[in-house]
């Protein structure tokens, strides 16, 4: 990864996290922020302002999905929810019926009936400004980020509208920024164009011109409505949208873009109350682990911020599956099956980020094949995946769940070791996990000359004539890991040779084992 990530590609990558929770098709965010940039051109805005714009298009919905484990609770799918967004107009008595059509979605019909009866005594409290304090929540990353104050009041103020009647209510005319305009009509009209055609955004800006949205805006974009679209529809949207960023490019330090990512990270987060601080508490235990494992500096920083975005496709998953307190359904497991998937999707657009993807993807395999999306077994599972995965596992272990409480720090472990002894977890990443976690070491201890326990596996093998392929195959890890293991035995034995590194085996007692 290079040294000077930028930050468009991360609120970008973010971007699409926020399409899959809208139940929009991905690069949707990226469409409206090419339509903003288009209409600020057309109205001849300055690159500090167009800046602003661009910021403020790709995070306007980023705090949507933080309540979504109420959403879920009244709604059903919080997902499915919000997919209605723009069938309606907003704060219309049409959008405020078919919203409370969904009220208890997905339970039987006394069920049903049951929720219906307590959100319309007790549960509307829990919707009570939820618009209001998504736009706080987007301003407060935005800030998190590092990003200007125009930026902040664009996103603050994103869901106000002409007419006063938004959210939080407190701005309207000109008074509302103009990013907070331009984001709000080229979200609604990308979608209106994407599924109607021409005619379906120019009605929708003709009827909503002078009480959602600007007027003038509006017409701007009627006039040159041909053009505009026809820009979008023509060009690579991630591409067209990285290279469109105006003004000085933003771009992060290794120190900054572990800022930001975490910072995203514990945004993301809020999607379930389960999973508050999960993502994090996974970075730092996983990256403790991988020193200990004397991993070099880019690996255990590649695990450190692996740990920190393996959680950015659960926003693509409904929390009426990630809330649920009961078993799951076949269906509903392949949603979560797809999880890392989303992760990868997320990322790989970016070249800086794409990597992180790689192995976030990958978290949830396991050795023998039983794990997902891949199924991948053995050697096809890096060392760093290896460590990720057993300390997500021990992390998710040691928090709460809709199912069950969460599990002591030695029922944990043991649970991890059991992974080891089924087959499903690499030995020394669990060890190294536990050792991180604050237990004592088990297998991990140092053997004679300062040997690994796995250093130990692999000198016994060697000593019986097997090649480090075999040697692999046998340890279930990959060739070059085997033949790294056995430098590093050479290397602490001060031998050169496999007869050499055998007779030390059997003068240490390590032969026959």
């Amino acid at each position: 990864m290079e040294d000077r990530v930028r930050l468009a590609d991360l609120v970008a990558a973010l971007s699409l996290g926020i399409d899959l929770g809208f139940g929009q098709p991905m690069e949707h965010v990226l469409r409206q922020c090419l339509i903003a940039l288009k209409l600020a051109e057309l109205a001849g805005l300055d690159d500090d302002t167009r800046s602003a714009v661009y910021y403020t298009a790709l995070l306007v919905n980023v705090g949507c999905h933080s309540d979504a484990h109420e959403q879920a609770k009244w709604f059903g799918d919080d997902i499915e929810m919000k997919s209605h967004k723009y069938d309606h107009e907003m704060r219309s008595v049409r959008g405020a019926l078919a919203a409370m059509r969904l009220v208890g979605s997905g339970n039987p019909p006394l069920h049903r009936f049951r929720v219906g009866l307590e959100f319309a005594f007790s549960g509307h409290r829990d919707l009570d400004g939820m618009i209001a304090r998504h736009a706080a929540l987007a301003c407060t990353l935005a800030r998190e980020l590092g990003l200007s104050v125009a930026v902040q009041e664009g996103v603050a103020a994103s869901y106000e509208q002409w007419n006063g009647k938004g959210w939080p209510g407190e701005l309207s005319g000109d008074d509302i920024p103009i990013a907070s305009r331009l984001a709000q009509i080229a979200e609604f009209a990308e979608v209106a164009h994407r599924l109607g055609g021409h005619d379906a955004a120019d009605a929708l800006l003709s009827a909503r011109a002078g009480s959602q949205f600007d007027p003038n805006l509006a017409a701007l974009l009627r006039r040159n409505a041909v053009s505009v679209f026809a820009a979008v529809e023509s060009t690579s949207t991630w591409e067209a949208v990285i290279a469109a960023e105006p003004a000085l490019r933003v771009t992060l330090t290794p120190d900054e873009l572990d800022a930001a990512l975490t910072g995203i990270a514990t945004f993301v987060d809020l999607k379930s109350p389960y999973m508050l601080g999960h993502s994090v508490a996974v970075s730092a235990l996983a990256a403790r682990a991988a020193e200990a494992l004397g991993m070099s500096t880019m690996q255990v920083a590649t695990v450190r911020r692996a740990g920190l975005v393996l959680g950015f496709g659960r926003l693509g998953v409904s929390n009426a599956i990630w809330d649920k307190a009961g078993p799951l359904g076949a269906g509903e497991w392949e949603r979560v099956r797809m999880q890392p998937y989303l992760t990868e999707r997320m990322l790989r657009q970016s070249t800086w980020l794409a990597p992180l993807g790689e192995v976030a993807v990958q978290h949830r395999e396991r050795l023998d094949g039983s794990g997902y999306p891949r199924g991948l077994t053995g050697a096809a599972i890096s060392a760093t995946v290896r460590v990720l995965s057993a300390a997500d596992s021990y992390q998710a272990m040691r928090e709460p769940r809709p199912h069950r409480e969460a599990l002591t720090p030695e029922s944990a472990a043991a649970e991890l070791r059991a992974e080891v002894k089924a087959g499903r977890l690499d030995a020394d990443a669990v060890a190294a996990v536990l050792e991180a976690a604050g237990h004592k070491a088990g297998r991990r201890s140092t053997g004679p000359s300062g040997l690994t326990a796995r250093e130990v596996d692999v000198l016994r093998l060697l000593a019986q004539g097997l090649s480090s392929k075999q040697i692999a195959a046998r340890l279930v890890i990959a060739p070059k890991t085997a033949r790294n293991h056995i430098e590093h035995i050479y290397t602490k034995l001060a031998v050169s040779s496999r007869v050499a590194a055998s007779l030390y085996a059997v003068e240490q007692g390590l032969l026959p084992e």
